[in-house]
């Protein structure tokens, strides 16, 4: 399939995720983001220069607050995204709490839209885990995941207590089987050791045969 481009949208992805799908495509993979309780798919789009989507701003108020207390945050701060719909009739909504988090950008950007645009989702505001006093979101360690050659997309993340403390175990697939019992021992220290450096906290880290996970 000779594609130029492609439109994707349902899902946050990471840049090392966007790289993968451009690379198996070979074309350039643009992000969109809708909601259908707002108007569906087309609330906001990258443009040429993916530095963020835009957010068409003559159809919708776009604010970021702060989750926990619903106070608007100044500009450039990170927080839950929120929409107020200034044409749609049939069902308007204010400030409607997306729960996706995110920070918004008021600077023109080099394709020559002034429409603010959206910084990469890092998650959802109800998808957030506090392990131990630290937020972790599913898309810093699927960004760990992505860095490493040998491993696969797919992760499961589990959340235990041990008397006072929550343990977090990291589930990933292997993209191939081996034996080496080295390599695997070597592979997961790595794993954990990024993992401490993004996250600030102690991870254990399961590796599983390819196309393991359900």
């Amino acid at each position: 399939i000779k594609l130029k481009a492609s439109i994707l949208g349902a899902e946050p992805w990471t840049e090392d995720m966007r790289v993968a799908i451009e690379e198996k495509l070979n074309c350039k993979a643009y992000d969109i983001y809708g909601l259908s309780e707002i108007l569906g798919p087309g609330v906001a789009c990258e443009c040429e220069e993916q530095s963020g989507m835009h957010v068409w701003e003559d159809h919708f108020i776009a604010e970021i607050i702060d989750p926990d207390t619903c106070e608007v945050l100044p500009e450039g701060s990170q927080g839950e995204l929120v929409f107020t719909t200034i044409t749609k009739e049939g069902f308007p909504l204010i400030r409607y709490r997306t729960r996706d988090i995110c920070s918004l950008n008021y600077e023109k950007c080099k394709c020559g839209r002034t429409f603010c645009r959206m910084e990469n989702l890092m998650g959802r505001s109800d998808d957030m885990l506090k392990i131990r006093g630290v937020n972790v979101f599913p898309s810093q360690i699927e960004e760990v995941i992505l860095s490493f050659n040998e491993l696969g997309p797919h992760y499961e993340l589990i959340v235990t207590r041990e008397g006072y403390s929550d343990k977090l175990e990291i589930v990933v697939e292997l993209n191939e089987s081996t034996d080496s019992f080295s390599v695997l021992e070597n592979l997961s220290k790595s794993i954990k050791n990024k993992i401490k450096v993004v996250l600030g906290l102690d991870a254990k880290v399961k590796l599983e045969s390819p196309n393991t996970l359900q």
